[in-house]
């Protein structure tokens, strides 16, 4: 297996930025693979052995015009980043702000505080600082794109300022030409107007990160060993601590309560607001909240293994995914900027070989626009609109279109216990006209209880002998009968031979005694009567009860009716998903009975009954051939090869037992509400990608043509794509203030 470093990538202004970055690490020998993400602005290397040092990494991407960060050290090394982008914002405009006044008082005004010659070297000379000495990073990473032939945005930042900036030195030379130099110092300045918020804002894309980061507690009461108190980090506990948490304080890392009853506000694991009541041997959840009781905490898992840890992990590797449309993006952006360079070059032919058509455009909307000027010679024409074509092309917004919706989308869910895996999943989700339901745990509280039971033999002897085997087990009909069995105080015998038939019973011997627990499907392949129950039988059934059925050595002893509480929210959520257009199905291995009158307490369409693990697949295969998109919702553990032959698995857990492995989305709450808000924020996230890719290329294909026809000012149009990529990162922040429910 390859050896894996992750660092943070400064200095990338757009996607383009990341690939070349990413070009740049592949070129290395040794380096097997390469992940670069423009949004959270995260390199992950792979590599063949540990022999590369990661200081050659550094330097190969330091050479292409970036920063590679160590991830312990990325967030001091950002604020120094953002620092320096801003000092060089403040000093550009300095110089710029001035230039810029006194350029409109002489265009607009006729007014010149100092003469003419006088203020075109003062032009020049402030320019220059602007250009070459404040952007030299943009010109740096110019000159290294040029190189590898590799064009990202500041390629056409940085042609574009250098050929405003040269029409001045053309002018010295005696060419008839109009001095852009001002220009060329405006587009850089704006360009770090553009940067410096875009940073700001593909920050607050990726604040749900930094929010379960700042959510975590910062100090513990760790009990001593003497019995006394200290206060202590939570970086210093040990598995196996106890600490003392109050009522308002933070619980400090995972673990359980061994003395104390309380109810915990689990809200920012689950996204349930009604505080969840714990006693001595309950589990519970670092950074929820204490409310009411002082509880002892044992400590099960500390660092990186946490509950919170592993969902800020998640979150950070599912906002890195992409969605299938997203590649398409990725194809356009990686052609965009040749292309515009090659349009530009075209242009500037354009205008110089056919001046009297350009003359002819501009002649035809001069009196509506105030910044052309017919008396400029062709030369000026043809740069004008050659430069305004490079700087007001913007693959940036299209870069930006998806990742950021994915970021705020993802942290929005994760923040109201929705994990999402991937950024297919959010694709596929708005495509959902079938939901496949698990039973017990999905539709039901999954705690099933002993409710009725008949034996043909002694109580304590039948229960006895049930108690033993289902011991071994560890499913929930199993654990529900061992707790009834415990709670009358009855012991186990020893037990041999224990065997578990996947989807039907368990059998086993006690004392030479063969012995058969399950079904009454398991009982009729066995050829085992059970005639004498089947009134009764009938009748658990038509409660909605499991019904267990015990026999030795083929005899029929008795039956345990089981009963499981349907979840409060299920009747709820299954009318939301028809409201919104979603057929649902129950699979279950229960028997039909049983699983019918789920069904109709609750309102799904269609039951599946009596089925094994593998039925269930099958069901779904079947569901997927008739052309339906397919969700299924189960434990995400026993249900995990359903949710992975889903067009969509979604897991339904409780606090630290999530399996997140199983399911493209999982919920870190038991309440089946997730089940519709997860697909709500689904096809609420994917509607705010497809605006933001219409945005993006709409703004292209109305631009890129007006600046060709020479019709738009360079700088105006640097402003224009500044506002282009903001505009696509606001309207992915508008997915924070969206409802769920």
């Amino acid at each position: 297996m390859s050896d894996k470093i992750e660092f943070r990538v400064l200095g990338m202004s757009c996607t383009a930025c990341a690939s070349t970055v990413k070009k740049t690490l592949k070129e290395i020998n040794g380096v097997k693979d390469v992940s670069v993400n423009f949004t959270d602005k995260k390199a992950v290397v792979y590599l063949d052995s540990k022999t590369i040092d990661k200081y050659l990494l550094k330097d190969k991407v330091l050479k292409a015009g970036y920063k590679l960060v160590d991830i312990d050290n990325a967030e001091e090394a950002n604020k120094k980043f953002v620092s320096l982008e801003r000092k060089r914002l403040f000093f550009s405009w300095m110089i710029t702000l001035p230039l810029t006044i006194k350029m409109l008082g002489e265009m607009i005004f006729g007014y010149y505080l100092v003469n003419m010659q006088t203020a075109f070297y003062i032009d020049l000379i402030l320019s220059f600082i602007v250009i070459f000495i404040i952007g030299f990073p943009v010109l740096k990473s110019t000159i290294n794109a040029v190189k590898k032939f590799s064009f990202n945005m500041d390629s056409l930042i940085g042609i574009g300022t250098i050929a405003a900036y040269f029409t001045g030195i053309l002018k010295i030379l005696g060419l008839n030409i109009d001095n852009f130099a001002v220009v060329g110092a405006m587009i850089m300045s704006i360009n770090f107007i553009g940067n410096y918020l875009k940073i700001s804002a593909t920050g607050k894309a990726s604040s749900a990160i930094k929010q379960l980061v700042e959510l975590s507690a910062k100090t513990a009461h760790l009990i001593k060993n003497d019995g006394s108190e200290i206060n202590v980090d939570i970086n210093e506990l040990n598995i196996d601590d106890e600490v003392i948490i109050r009522p308002g304080e933070k619980i400090p890392v995972d673990g359980v309560i061994v003395d104390g009853v309380t109810a915990i506000d689990e809200s920012i694991a689950t996204g349930e607001s009604v505080p969840v009541d714990k006693k001595t041997g309950d589990k519970v959840i670092g950074a929820t909240i204490n409310q009411m009781g002082v509880i002892r905490v044992k400590i099960l898992k500390v660092g990186k293994d946490t509950f919170l840890s592993q969902i800020i992990k998640l979150v950070e590797e599912a906002q890195s995914s992409k969605v299938p449309i997203q590649e398409f993006a990725d194809r356009v952006t990686s052609y965009f900027v040749p292309i515009i360079l090659l349009i530009s070059f075209i242009t500037l032919l354009f205008w110089l070989i056919f001046p009297g058509v350009g003359s002819f455009i501009l002649q035809f909307f001069s009196s509506y626009i105030p910044w052309i000027t017919i008396s400029s010679s062709i030369i000026t024409k043809a740069l004008f609109a050659a430069v305004a074509t490079l700087v007001i092309a913007c693959p940036c917004a299209l870069g930006l279109a998806t990742p950021t919706a994915l970021m705020v989308g993802m942290g929005k869910g994760a923040v109201n216990g929705i994990l999402i895996r991937n950024g297919e999943a959010i694709q596929t989700s708005k495509k959902i006209t079938t939901i496949v339901f698990d039973k017990t745990g999905t539709i039901t509280l999954g705690k099933p209880v002993v409710t009725s039971y008949k034996t043909s033999i002694n109580k304590k002897d039948f229960f006895k002998l049930v108690g033993s085997v289902e011991n071994l087990s560890e499913h929930p009909i199993a654990k529900a009968i061992v707790t009834n069995v415990k709670e009358m105080n009855i012991s186990f015998d020893k037990v041999k031979n224990f065997q578990v038939i996947a989807g039907k019973g368990i059998e086993a011997n006690i004392e030479n005694k063969e012995i058969h627990i399950g079904s009454k499907k398991y009982f009729d392949e066995l050829n085992i009567n059970f005639n004498d129950y089947n009134v009764d039988i009938i009748n658990y059934q038509n409660k909605g009860y499991t019904v267990i059925l015990a026999a030795i050595n083929k005899k029929t002893i008795g039956i345990i009716g089981i009963s499981d509480k349907i979840k409060e929210d299920s009747i709820e959520t299954i009318n939301k998903l028809h409201k919104i257009g979603i057929n649902s199905v129950l699979l279950t291995g229960d028997n039909t009975k049983a699983a019918n009158f789920i069904a109709n307490e609750v309102g799904i369409d269609k039951v599946y009954a009596e089925l094994l693990p593998q039925d269930k697949i099958n069901i779904i295969k079947e569901l997927q051939k008739k052309g339906e998109v397919v969700a299924m919702v189960g434990d995400g553990i026993n249900d995990a090869p359903s949710l992975k032959q889903a067009d969509v698995g979604i897991a339904i857990g409780t606090g630290t037992d999530i399996a997140i492995e199983s399911a493209d989305i999982t919920l870190v709450s038991g309440s089946l509400t997730g089940v519709y808000r997860s697909i709500i924020l689904s096809q609420k996230t994917f509607k705010k990608i497809m605006q933001n890719l219409f945005w993006a290329f709409f703004y292209n294909i109305v631009a890129v043509p007006l600046a060709v026809l020479g019709l738009l000012h360079p700088a105006v149009a640097e402003i224009s794509m500044a506002l282009s990529s903001i505009n696509v990162v606001g309207n992915s922040l508008r997915l924070k203030r969206i409802s769920l429910d």
